[in-house]
């Protein structure tokens, strides 16, 4: 006999794994017989269905690999290195113009950096050069 639909129904109606599910085998005609969620509760309450005990090592491999300070790995953040390197780049830049510029407008170029404002040291300079007409 072949109970695979009566073993996904099982699944959706006792809510846990297809492993977990066991048929009594005196009983299979009556399992065998049942068509709905309800059939199949019944037929669980009855004793013809037994759902096993949960074995393995999940979960002492979860208690092993909780995350915590020493168990992450990952790389630094590459947005924030590319931010930083830029960021630098574009203040050098800005201190060797610094004589030329006001105090408001040196403070506005400062704020600009470091709010991304600028992708690169070439969209920096096109930006000077359109405040200084």
């Amino acid at each position: 006999m072949n109970l695979k639909k009566k073993k996904a129904l099982a699944v959706r109606a006792l809510g846990v794994g297809e492993k977990r599910i066991k048929f009594l085998e005196p009983r299979l005609e009556e399992i065998k017989e049942a068509l709905t969620k309800q059939d199949i509760r019944d037929l669980y309450n009855d004793g013809a269905i037994v759902i096993k005990n949960i074995s393995g090592r999940k979960t002492s491999t979860k208690k092993k690999k909780k995350r915590s300070v020493g168990n992450v790995r990952k790389k630094v953040n590459k947005r924030k290195q590319e931010y930083v390197a830029l960021t630098r780049k574009l203040r050098k830049h800005l201190a060797k113009i610094k004589t030329k510029l006001t105090k408001k407008e040196n403070e506005d170029l400062r704020n600009k950096i470091k709010n991304k404002y600028f992708t690169s040291n070439a969209n920096f300079k096109d930006y000077i050069a359109g405040v200084k007409k």
